[in-house]
């Protein structure tokens, strides 16, 4: 499907769905924005909000950082403290006629939710593809149902979000929100925004106000990042709400370095912003067994705060794995030049405002479309600020040499300076939007950096002293920059190709998982749709954790719809998805012009993910005094690889319990720390040695009782835990 023209696909052609409702459960959370959608289709999955912009605490009330996941297979990889869209315009009279306003500005975010100023319309998700259903034993693995308004095999990405707004300004805004399964594509988002001069202000779409031209029309965005939530705790909760970001601009000349792209060698205009974990100044207490702390890229150990006690991290994760090694930011891929004619002709000059702002600066809270004053100051000192310079992490580190960062993100500039961080802005404007008119803004939203894999690596060379401090930086930064630039790249051009880059086939339509004495057995379906051809099957395996590595197991032909695993240990958890996979194509038809290769795309591993691990079962046991615990003693600091269970190193297991079994484990002195009650019908259980509060045990002796429900006998054994 070839783009004619830069608006929306979906305002291009008229939208006929040949698939009936589908009966599913909402997926939607009704939160401080109201109806909230969460949107994945690859490895980067965030929440979108009816209001057509995502706020502080705006999707769940416990959690200021969320959304932005990336890569969203590993738990807390959340980026996103909050978001603001802002549409200000000159001289603007109001719906009844009689008052006129200087500087008139409606918000939503980054603290208002939009109420009173912007009116939801429409907030539909669609699909290309139905979801996969995928069983586990019998059970249902998933980690969301989505509400989907429909299914079309025709469209251009794998979910899409369509989502209309009017404006207390008579703007109507249309947001049409694309992500992709596409593996070279997966983690980004693009967002295409229609800016139409209705005059509508309610959403029952009243013509309210009078036939007016609005003048000074701006759409500013601000975008606070922080990464990543699952090491928030390390250093004082300063993660959590970007007190550490480090914030950066490309994009406009004179102003901003240049950026080469390295496929041919010569300099392109990414107009993209862009941020990173920088130094934290609390960090500069923190000794470890190896010297003094650098905490760029966030290296997780044993002798930094317990993140596993807050339940983000496991007991056994103290290698000095990089916890926050990812580059996350925005990169504009359109702006029209002006509306009419000028609305399918992208303004390069566009954004026209490239900002840092204090993330609790005056104008982030109590915003008011009738607050004559405020929207002054947002308006002039904000919105048609300009470019700003130098860039916030340019004059954080003004030699330019971020892998050896020698002063704070918030405080190294007295006139930065603020303890909630800085946020990204960019201002798209001034247009004259005669009634009727329209103009569009495309922009693309991504995460990109160093592998988990690299992390473990990286993280644990630089622990053991294999690697300098600068060597773990320069591979977080230097790394993570020219990855997220790569993935602005491809969202560039995947945009310009009318979304018509070369897609994988379509997923299976179901996959069952069984697990067996000795075997672990998996079925699936073929898709229903074979655009592109399948030419066959790749089965992928994680063990002891969801969140770990996946690795090919099988290939399988494109007939073969089963495989059964029995390369596998008893007592350890597996995970698994299965891929449909294309014929092999060009890369230049995959990835972007002037790629050289050619690849086999799969279908994207987050719509066959098993979510519930599957185990070798063990038959019941038939002995009270046959009962195992396995390891005992239960040696904290042992080699998890070889006297734990893989993946899950705080695991214990209880093997050959009878059919209907009971189990209580107390303290030494009688005090109940936890029951199981196992599945009738397994010889297994297990225990992650932690109390019923989740408190994980200390040291000493634990007396475990075994019952069978079946015929009352009863026999207790000792558990030791070292730690």
């Amino acid at each position: 499907m070839k783009r004619s023209s830069v608006f929306p696909w979906l305002m291009q052609r008229s939208m006929v769905i040949a698939v009936a409702a589908l009966l599913v459960a909402p997926s939607h959370h009704a939160g401080a924005q109201g109806i909230t959608r969460w949107l994945k289709a690859g490895s980067l999955h965030n929440w979108y909000s009816q209001y057509g912009c995502e706020i502080e605490i705006g999707n769940d009330p416990d959690a200021q950082q969320f959304g932005l996941r990336w890569p969203s297979l590993y738990n807390y990889q959340d980026m996103q403290a909050a978001k603001a869209l802002w549409l200000g315009v000159t001289n603007f009279t109001d719906d009844k006629g009689n008052a006129t306003f200087s500087y008139k500005v409606v918000h939503v975010g980054p603290r208002v939710t939009g109420t009173g100023e912007f009116f939801p319309v429409s907030f539909d998700m669609y699909s290309k593809y139905p979801p996969t259903d995928v069983i586990v034993d019998g059970l249902a693995s998933v980690d969301e149902v989505p509400k989907l308004k429909a299914i079309d095999p025709n469209l251009p990405c794998d979910r899409m979000i369509v989502n209309v707004v009017n404006t207390a300004i008579g703007v109507t805004m249309t947001r049409t929100i694309y992500a992709f399964g596409q593996q070279f594509h997966d983690n980004y988002h693009i967002a295409e925004y229609v800016f139409k001069n209705t005059g509508n202000t309610n959403a029952d779409e009243a013509i309210e106000l009078p036939n007016q031209t609005l003048t000074g029309f701006y759409a500013y965005f601000t975008y606070r990042y922080s990464v990543c939530r699952q090491i928030g705790y390390m250093v004082n909760l300063h993660a959590t709400w970007g007190y550490n970001a480090m914030n950066d601009t490309r994009g406009v000349p004179g102003v901003d370095p240049p950026t080469v792209d390295p496929l041919t060698g010569s300099q392109d205009l990414l107009r993209c912003q862009f941020t990173w974990h920088g130094k934290d100044a609390s960090a500069k207490s923190q000794t470890t067994a190896w010297g003094w702390y650098d905490n760029t890229g966030a290296p997780i150990c044993a002798e930094g705060p317990s993140l596993a006690e807050k339940g983000f991290i496991s007991s056994d994760d103290t290698v000095g794995r990089l916890g926050g090694a990812q580059f996350v930011g925005n990169c504009t891929v359109f702006a029209s030049k002006g509306p009419g004619a000028l609305a399918a002709t992208d303004d390069p000059t566009q954004p026209s405002t490239t900002s840092q702002e204090g993330s609790d600066d005056i104008y982030t809270s109590k915003n008011d479309a009738m607050n004559r004053t405020m929207m002054t100051g947002e308006y002039t000192e904000w919105i048609t600020r300009g470019h700003r310079s130098p860039r916030h992490a340019w004059r954080v580190i003004p030699s330019g040499d971020f892998a050896m960062p020698t002063n704070d993100p918030s405080y190294a500039d007295p006139q930065l300076s603020t303890p909630g961080g800085f946020s990204v802005a960019n201002g798209y404007g001034p247009y004259t939007l005669g009634p009727g008119d329209s103009i569009v803004i495309v922009i693309a939203e991504g995460a990109n950096g160093l592998t988990h894999d690299e992390c473990v690596r990286i993280g644990r060379n630089y622990k053991d002293g294999v690697y300098d401090a600068r060597t773990k930086n320069d591979s977080v930064v230097t790394t993570g920059r020219n990855r997220l630039f790569e993935t602005f790249r491809r969202a560039i051009a995947n945009y310009k190709s009318g979304y018509t880059l070369s897609q994988p086939p379509p997923p299976p339509r179901s996959l069952t998982v069984t697990s067996r004495g000795d075997r672990i057995i998996l079925n699936w379906q073929p898709p229903t749709a074979f655009t592109p051809a399948v030419s066959g099957y790749n089965v992928y395996r994680a063990t002891g954790r969801r969140d770990s590595t996946y690795h090919l197991v099988y290939q399988a032909g494109a007939s073969e719809t089963s495989y059964e695993d029995t390369s596998l240990i008893r007592g350890v958890g597996y995970y698994y998805y299965v891929s449909s996979v294309g014929s092999t194509v060009p890369m230049s038809q995959v990835v972007r012009p002037n790629a050289t290769g050619s690849v086999a795309l799969e279908s994207n591993q987050y719509f066959t993910q098993t979510y519930n691990a599957a185990f070798l079962k063990r038959k019941p046991g038939t002995a009270m005094d046959s009962i195992r615990i396995v390891p005992n003693p239960y040696i904290a600091s042992a080699n998890s690889s070889t006297l734990r269970f893989v993946g899950e190193p705080d695991k214990i297991a209880f093997f050959d319990i009878p059919r209907r079994c009971n189990i209580k484990i107390f303290t030494e002195l009688g005090e109940l720390i936890y029951e199981i009650n196992p599945a009738e019908g397994t010889g297994d259980a297990y225990w992650n040695s932690v109390t019923s509060s989740g408190q994980v045990v200390v040291s000493g002796i634990y007396l475990v009782v075994f019952e069978d429900l079946e015929t009352g006998a009863r026999i207790i054994k000792k558990l030791i835990v070292v730690r």
